[in-house]
């Protein structure tokens, strides 16, 4: 095997772990964390892809900025150990179906593309750090900004939410 066949295993083995721990964690910090370890990971795997911009992304904007929210979130609303419930009627086997039908869709997804992918190479306006800039800023500023928005009413509603009536 190959060193950067090893370390994708290892990479993906990261990922994968750190997603069990993030839906197993009973406490909201933990979880965060966890999802830490999953974004530096797919970061990994992106630098094998060869796109170093999207691993730089990933980290900077996922793993720090988006993650720090998350964490300021939660101790805002002062979020404690998650309480235990029964189980819902939808997570039972009705869930493990829709898990099934999305492997299967995803799965045959990937495999119709895969043929068409092989022979092609990056090139146009993904190619490049300028390229996807000037795709990001000129082209979809709108939906830039707006997803900026949406993120300052969520941190705002959160605040809302925390600031509980005192009896």
């Amino acid at each position: 095997m190959t060193a950067s066949l090893v370390v994708f295993f290892a990479l993906a083995g990261l990922a994968v772990i750190g997603a069990v721990s993030l839906i197993l964690q009973k406490h909201p910090i933990h979880s965060a964390l966890s999802l830490i370890v999953v974004m530096v990971a797919l970061a990994g795997l992106y630098l094998l892809l060869g796109a170093e911009f999207v691993a730089a992304v990933q980290i900077i904007v996922y793993g720090g900025a988006i993650m720090v929210l998350f964490v300021f979130v939660i101790m805002l609303l002062n979020a404690g150990v998650e309480e235990q419930t029964s189980i819902s009627k939808l997570a039972g086997p009705p869930g493990l179906l829709l898990v099934v039908a999305l492997a299967g869709f995803v799965t045959a997804t990937i495999v119709r593309t895969t043929a068409g992918v092989q022979g092609s190479s990056q090139t146009g306006a993904m190619a490049s750090t300028s390229g996807i800039s000037n795709m990001l800023f000129r082209d979809f500023v709108y939906p830039f900004e707006l997803t900026s928005f949406l993120i300052l009413v969520a941190v705002m509603g959160a605040t809302v939410l925390a600031q509980r009536e005192k009896p």
